[in-house]
């Protein structure tokens, strides 16, 4: 790919043609940024359009079309896009890694990277397990101890598929991206729903499911509804103890948890000047706690700051060229719009058990006593990937060092979470670090820590009800600690901070005092800090491993005999022939998410393990036989036994098995485990009133057959214990309808027709058992 330099055209619109190369990181300086590609998408989309004026949002997605000859319309048409990256947590890889593998595929198509932080447990206590010590020191050692046979499986697999790995310690994904490899205009999907962090960076950066990210490293396109654009328009200015943290807090209590479904949120007007680059990547990556596709802003002047201070200028001059289409057209259309004065917005906090419920700090304490929440703090946590940056944690210390003059520390533990090792270095290095240590906390490992619930927490019992406030981005029942009754608070970090010095929710720092040592009383002063760090980032001890120039020679380091790692055995092709005799293994009874049907909690350890993992399929979903979970017939016994247990007796005899499920069939995450475990226990076909649309595309990348209903009344016609054949596979095409055969114990039959929604690609996959598969099949490595 070659960078490209405006040049000017005679009616003053910059073109841009191939000249200087710029790459698109200074750590993959083979891979270069290619804005032309984008100029010339939207030379044909406005063709397309008539000229109308575009939102920010469609021209980053238009101008990553495969076919920019696509008329989309918001919300309706599916698009094929062409990311410029891929990026992958350690949880979430390890799966889409070992599918990668199976695909026979030498290396990735696109640059893509590993980053190790969620398998990092976070402690603030004494532990047995790390000599009596905790903290970030001890829990990284830890980690790395405990974890060494999944790093050690990434760091290989990275080497020799040409995947930039981020050992642990180095970051959370979302700060090591917005570090080194965001950039205005650009395309990036990731393993993480808080990816669109990238965002704050300009950049249309979109959580998906592994499957995704696998088509894309494997060089095919990527599947996206067009998104409706949900305007937020700034103006005014953030003063005193507003932070852009409150941004979000606020929209999130405008368009709730579900107002962003199906939608890009972009930010514009003249506060956006005022707003911090790494401000607008915190806005942004809680975006996706109201169920936003993505969220961004518009390039700027303080995105091309961020970016020479991160060392790319190159890219920021590029950007800067290429500005014109890096912001929406003067009166482009917006789907719905929400306007927001900085100048008036009050400090929020966030809670309990919903981030959408959002409290303006003035009627914080007044909810607390009406709701008759617990006021008294029992921590305070700080950092994580949507607030760790300079500015955050130079703000918060500002408050830090005002109680430390007056003689106080923190009342309660108080966490800090650097958000990459880059952040903790220069912390270190300005002496911030040293504030919150006098303070009276207790700095975490470079990672994910509590935010996503890995933390050893002692203090409290479970089920004790208890608050703590944090600067994390999701606060649901039980997330941080495992314990339902904590009452989770969300917050800017230097109002965590506050309070934690505080250590009661009730206190609000914008009117009441706090007694210092010599008891005479003391206002906090509004907080203050650096956007930047005027001596430049200290990068801190090099936790990257680029791959090698040739990584065929490289082994994948997987154990046999593991019990956490398992590489993936190619699913057979279909034989040609429609199914016959298959046993109904479950009729599911009601809501059947992707939970019901692979589990989480104790689980997550095995999901770099296929087979283990498979132990937990379905064990949620209530079999209508009989109201229960995991407790179905088998037909082979005449006995019950769990829903796994039976699968895998039925594969072993060689026998098909079917699902008959209800509506909305696999909602919620868009985990690939929960299609990947049917194919893999010999399951056939998934039969349902109807799906939820990512699920439904996972089980067809399996090489399942996702059917629904022509008439949804036949699902009571399906007895748990019935026998059923598939007919009319042979002539499967975009649109027929297929037939069902099904035979009851008592000898009865009946039929129906069902549903699919494949397309001509996808009945590929189903021939060839799977997409990664085909891909397989097409390169020739199979």
């Amino acid at each position: 790919m070659v960078a490209s330099v405006a040049r000017a055209r005679p009616n003053g619109v910059a073109c841009f043609s191939a000249m200087a190369k710029v790459p698109m990181s200074r750590l993959e300086p083979d891979k270069f940024l290619d804005y032309s590609k984008i100029e010339d998408n939207l030379k044909v989309v406005r063709k397309t359009w008539a000229n109308r004026p575009l939102t920010l949002a469609e021209k980053v997605v238009y101008g990553h079309l495969d076919d920019p000859t696509v008329k989309a319309v918001r919300g309706e048409t599916y698009l094929k896009l062409r990311p410029d990256r891929v990026a992958m947590q350690d949880a979430t890889a390890q799966m889409a890694v070992l599918q990668f593998i199976s695909s026979g595929l030498p290396k990735t198509a696109v640059p893509s990277t590993i980053h190790c932080d969620h398998l990092i447990e976070g402690t603030t206590s004494p532990q047995e397990d790390r000599e009596g010590k905790f903290g970030g020191v001890a829990d990284l050692a830890h980690a790395k101890i405990t974890n060494k046979e999944v790093y050690d499986f990434l760091s290989s697999a990275g080497a020799k598929y040409d995947i930039g790995f981020w050992k642990p310690g180095s970051g959370i994904i979302h700060q090591i991206i917005l570090e080194n490899y965001a950039f205005p205009g650009g395309m990036m999907i990731g393993t993480d729903s808080h990816t669109p962090n990238a965002g704050g960076l300009g950049m249309c950066a979109v959580g998906v499911g592994g499957a995704d990210a696998v088509d894309v490293m494997a060089g095919l396109p990527w599947e996206l509804k067009a998104p409706k654009v949900i305007g937020v328009k700034l103006t005014g200015k953030l003063s005193k103890w507003t932070s852009p943290k409150d941004v979000i807090l606020k929209v999130a209590g405008v368009l709730t948890v579900k107002g962003g479904t199906g939608a890009i949120i972009e930010y514009h007007g003249p506060g956006v000047d005022n707003i911090s680059c790494t401000g607008m990547g915190t806005i942004c990556n809680m975006g996706a706690e109201i169920g936003a596709t993505t969220s961004m802003f518009p390039y700027n002047s303080r995105m091309y700051d961020y970016l020479v201070s991160t060392n790319r200028k190159d890219i920021a001059n590029l950007a800067d060229s290429f500005k014109e289409h890096l912001v929406p057209d003067e009166g482009c259309q917006y789907d719905e719009l929400i306007e927001i004065d900085l100048s008036e917005l009050e400090p929020h906090v966030n809670g309990p058990f919903s981030p959408d419920r959002a409290w303006p700090l003035s009627k914080f304490a007044e909810a607390l006593k009406e709701n008759a929440w617990p006021t008294e703090l029992k921590a305070g946590l700080i950092g994580s990937c949507t607030n760790s940056s300079y500015e955050d944690m130079s703000r918060s210390a500002s408050v830090a060092s005002q109680a430390l003059k007056a003689g106080i520390k923190a009342k309660v533990p108080f966490t800090i979470t650097p958000g990459s090792e880059q952040i903790r270095a220069t912390i270190s290095r300005d002496g911030i670090m040293d504030v919150f240590s006098q303070v009276g906390g207790t700095v975490l490992a470079n990672a994910c820590g509590p935010c996503i619930g890995q933390w050893k927490r002692t203090d409290v019992e479970k089920g004790e009800a208890n608050s703590i406030i944090s600067s994390y981005n999701r606060n649901f029942a039980a997330r941080n600690d495992g314990n339902p009754s904590t009452h989770a608070f969300v917050a800017s970090p230097e109002l965590v901070t506050a309070f934690a010095i505080a250590g009661d929710l009730s206190f609000n720092p914008e009117k009441d005092t706090l007694v210092g040592a010599d008891g005479k009383e003391v206002m906090l002063e509004s907080p203050y800090g650096d956007e930047l760090p005027s001596k430049g980032f200290d990068p801190g001890e090099d936790t990257f491993q680029a791959p090698p120039a040739d990584g065929s020679k490289v082994a994948v380091n997987v154990d046999p005999s593991s019990n956490r790692l398992q590489l993936l055995t190619p699913f057979q092709e279909w034989n040609g022939k429609d199914v016959e005799g298959a046993k109904v293994l479950i009729k599911t009874r009601g809501k059947c998410t992707t939970d019901h049907i692979s589990m989480a909690g104790p689980w997550l350890k095995f999901r770099g393990h296929l087979d283990n993992i498979s132990n937990n399929m379905l064990i949620g979903a209530i079999n209508d036989e009989n109201g229960e979970a995991n407790k179905v017939h088998n037909a082979l016994t005449d006995e019950f036994d769990g829903v796994p247990q039976v699968a895998r007796a039925y594969k072993a005899a060689g026998v098909p098995w079917v699902v008959i499920g209800d509506e909305n069939y696999g909602e919620g995450s868009s985990r690939e485990h929960a299609a990947l475990e049917p194919r893999h226990l010999g399951g056939r076909a998934i039969i349902v009133k109807s799906f939820a649309r990512i699920h439904e595309t996972n089980l067809k990348k399996q090489g399942m057959l996702p059917l629904t209903f022509a008439d949804p009344a036949d699902y009571d016609k399906v007895g748990p214990r019935d026998e059923i054949s598939i007919k009319g596979l042979k002539a499967l095409a975009p649109g027929s309808q297929l037939t069902i055969e099904g035979k009851k114990p008592d000898g009865s039959t009946y039929s129906f027709k069902v549903n699919q929604t494949f397309n001509e690609g996808q009945i590929e996959w189903f021939k060839a058992g799977s997409a990664l598969n085909l891909m397989a099949k097409l390169s020739g490595t199979k």
